[in-house]
């Protein structure tokens, strides 16, 4: 009878992806039919735990990544090199794709005249009762940094005194935030992004300016769907993995990227993504939050429609001279993006200049409402893409680093058994 219960239980227990449609479902009705002081307690709640992630990312980040970097033993530099090279050129494909079909689609249908119905999304949200300021150690930039010193510094050292004691701090280290990530922050995350959505809701201004651009946020969103299905179909043909079973296995980490607008905070569910597609631990361990970081192809889409969508409606010069450097000075500077809602184009800013957008004049205000409102579907496409690439990355880490090892050991042993022989 106790295995017959045990039995039941797990039946009854609802998997990840149920519990972020849920979520889903009863922010938007929380947001639209509940009293202002009851959607403020879900909202007051969802930040709290928002606050609570921010503070734990980094840590995540450092205690991941360089577990990932030191079990890997051989072969960590060029993976790096080789994980860092693949993020960029995926992010640059993915731009200049998207430049590509924006002005070849959108003069068809923007005018100059949308510019006077846009609002601002982030108008007309409420604010949390209160907050608890708890400022993360490291910001996520330096945590990365930190992780590749430590990581490297750990596998070339391995097998010394200091090497081993530094393993295995951050291997206990890794095993505490990874009991962080399973007990409290995936159980929790649907709760994060109902309150993402009740607030989204209530403002009213996301569904007004998808009312009038639902056109261009349709285009962009299909490219995000064409670019992972293109994607996973390389991944899966190189890795001898199959494509479709691949991107059924990354819907749990599509969803909860869909309601945390942040690359960052799918990192753990992204890492079961990956194990479900059979990338081994040292690898997914290293890549998916490397990625997270690096690889933000959903986020050019996103950036480079909506800035060619800004530049038409102001009649404004754009054409592939313009827009390709800027791509590509995009492709790096959005690695020290915040993990946030809205970091992404926020890191482009600075940048926007090299179009011709100032960085506060009224243009810039325009093009972050727009990237804001679907902002959701451009951290999916990052973090779908991530483990697209970890597949590749583990290939290569099998099929080549693994290989050479193991040759090196058996060199290693042939030279410690000739002696006796003679």
């Amino acid at each position: 009878m106790g295995n017959e219960e045990v039995i039941m239980e797990k039946k009854k227990k609802l998997g990840l992806v149920p519990r972020l449609i849920i979520g889903i479902i009863l922010g938007i009705l929380i947001g639209s039919f509940l009293p202002e002081p009851i959607i403020r307690v879900v909202i007051t709640m969802s930040t709290l735990f928002s606050t609570f992630l921010k503070f734990v990312i980094p840590l995540m980040i450092l205690a991941f990544v360089t577990m990932g970097i030191a079990d890997l033993t051989q072969g960590a530099g060029k993976l790096l090199a080789t994980t860092a090279g693949i993020s960029y050129a995926s992010t640059l494909v993915a731009g200049t794709c998207a430049f590509f079909v924006a002005i070849t689609l959108f003069p068809k249908f923007i005018s100059a005249d949308v510019i006077q119905s846009i609002g601002n999304p982030e108008e007309g949200m409420l604010d949390s009762f209160f907050s608890i300021p708890l400022t993360p150690i490291m910001d996520v930039t330096a945590a990365v940094a930190l992780a590749f010193i430590l990581g490297l510094c750990i596998s070339s050292m391995r097998g010394k005194e200091i090497g081993d004691t530094c393993y295995n701090f951050f291997s206990e280290f890794s095993k505490i935030i990874n009991k962080v990530l399973n007990v409290v922050i995936i159980p929790l995350l649907p709760l994060y992004i109902m309150g993402t959505f009740a607030n989204m809701t209530v403002s009213g201004q996301t569904f007004a300016i998808l009312s009038v651009l639902w056109k261009v946020f349709l285009v962009v969103i299909c490219l995000h769907l064409i670019y992972l299905v293109i994607l996973f179909t390389v991944s899966g043909t190189i890795s001898k993995k199959n494509p479709i079973g691949m991107l059924k296995n990354q819907v749990p980490g599509y969803l909860a990227a869909i309601g945390t607008q942040s690359s960052a905070a799918c990192i753990p569910v992204n890492i079961k993504c990956a194990e479900s597609n059979g990338v081994c631990q040292e690898i997914r361990n290293f890549v998916i939050p490397l990625c997270a970081n690096i690889h933000m192809a959903g986020s050019m889409i996103t950036i480079t429609c909506c800035v060619t969508s800004v530049l038409l409606m102001s009649n404004m010069e754009i054409n592939l001279g313009i827009i390709v450097p800027f791509i590509m000075t995009l492709g790096i500077a959005m690695i020290a993006s915040p993990g946030a809602p809205g970091g992404s184009i926020m890191s482009a800013l600075p940048f926007l200049p090299m179009v011709g957008i100032g960085t506060e004049s009224a243009l810039a205000s325009l093009l972050i409402a727009l990237y804001i409102t679907q902002d959701s579907f451009g951290t999916a496409c990052n973090v779908s893409g991530d483990n697209a690439i970890a597949a590749i990355i583990d290939l290569i880490y099998k099929k080549f680093i693994k290989k050479e090892e193991k040759k090196e050991s058996d060199v290693s042993e042939d030279a410690e058994a000739e002696p006796e022989g003679n």
